[in-house]
């Protein structure tokens, strides 16, 4: 009989010391990116960090690998889907070699009007039909977050289309994005975003398109005469997290994590706009870069040398997905 007790005392006594190895062992979410800490996805990060390890108590621990310190653009989705992170912000544009290339038109020159027109493509039908075609590749979508729109930088003034012509330009992977470029008689070079800054010192290309705060956090400006505020383009995020991980999770702890992600969404688009009016005003202050804005005409001209672009793609991003953009497009207001 008292061995009966002793035994059970000591199988609970197990069963408790397990519960509490598990209860003191966080879920750790690997969350990589390639930007720096004090970019709109920087910040995001750490404020999703910061909130989903509060509002858990502890129970999820967030880890954060900014500015490439894991992984690459061309790794970083593969990794996600092998499990070696659990949580990333890429591009939309990343998607299109998964076989996605919907995602793809988000890079479509003039597609945006303004940010309204954007954040209604982003949270209705639209954006969430796009999360739902990752499902299959073992990806869910979280959110949307926003760099801004784009303006273009070389070391030779770009008023007109034609200025383009000759220039290597670096994008990202995205054949909507050399076809653009192309569109000008650029030359566009798929570069990792990490190798940028040493590859325009050294004149491995010419030229570049980011929002102005990827050109400064990441010091473009240093080593880049000219910048023309052509706001051809949008650069955006799609927080994407391993499906079967964020299946695994306990459903209380991923409703806590879901509140967290839109929260930290919101924050994360409240300071984007701010951080590239700083990073612009940045840009003209030190001087070394000449800031040239567009007049009505020039800009007119963009869009004439652009906007086809837009129809040639059609076939590889969807025509009707096109349209529908456009519509929304029409019915958005004013232009950027």
């Amino acid at each position: 009989m008292k061995s009966r007790i002793l035994g059970t005392l000591l199988g609970a006594a197990c069963l408790f010391g397990t519960g509490l190895v598990q209860a003191q062992t966080p879920i750790v979410i690997k969350f990589s990116h390639v930007t720096t800490t004090d970019t709109p996805k920087g910040l995001g990060a750490e404020r999703f960090k910061k909130l989903a390890e509060e509002r858990t108590n502890g129970a999820v621990k967030v880890e954060l690998y900014p500015n490439s310190q894991l992984y690459k653009d061309k790794e970083e989705v593969e990794m996600l889907q092998l499990g070696a992170v659990q949580m990333l912000a890429p591009s939309t544009s990343k998607f299109g070699p998964l076989g996605v290339k919907e995602f793809e038109a988000f890079d479509l020159p003039y597609i945006f009007p303004n940010d309204t027109v954007l954040r209604k493509v982003q949270d209705g039908p639209i954006g969430q039909g796009l999360f739902k075609k990752l499902q299959s590749k073992g990806i869910q979508g979280l959110a949307y977050w926003d760099n801004g729109f784009k303006i273009m930088t070389s070391n030779k003034p770009m008023h007109l289309p034609e200025d383009l012509k000759g220039l290597k330009f670096r994008i990202q992977s995205s054949k909507v994005l050399e076809a653009q470029f192309k569109a000008v008689g650029a030359l566009p070079q798929v570069m990792a975003f990490s190798e940028l800054y040493q590859a325009l010192q050294t004149g491995v290309v010419d030229g570049q398109e980011n929002p102005p705060s990827n050109v400064t956090t990441q010091k473009l400006n240093e080593v880049q005469k000219h910048a023309t505020l052509s706001n051809h383009g949008y650069v955006g995020y799609a927080v994407i997290v391993n499906k079967p991980f964020w299946d695994g999770l306990p459903a209380d702890i991923r409703k806590t994590l879901e509140g967290a992600m839109a929260d930290a969404t919101t924050y994360e688009h409240e300071i984007a706009q701010k951080d590239n009016d700083k990073a612009l005003a940045d840009i003209r202050a030190t001087g070394k870069t000449t800031v040239y804005e567009l007049s009505d005409a020039e800009k007119s001209a963009w869009r004439k040398a652009l906007l086809p672009v837009q129809k040639e793609m059609a076939s590889r991003v969807g025509k009707d997905l096109v349209a529908e953009l456009n519509k929304e497009a029409e019915s958005g207001g004013a232009n950027n």
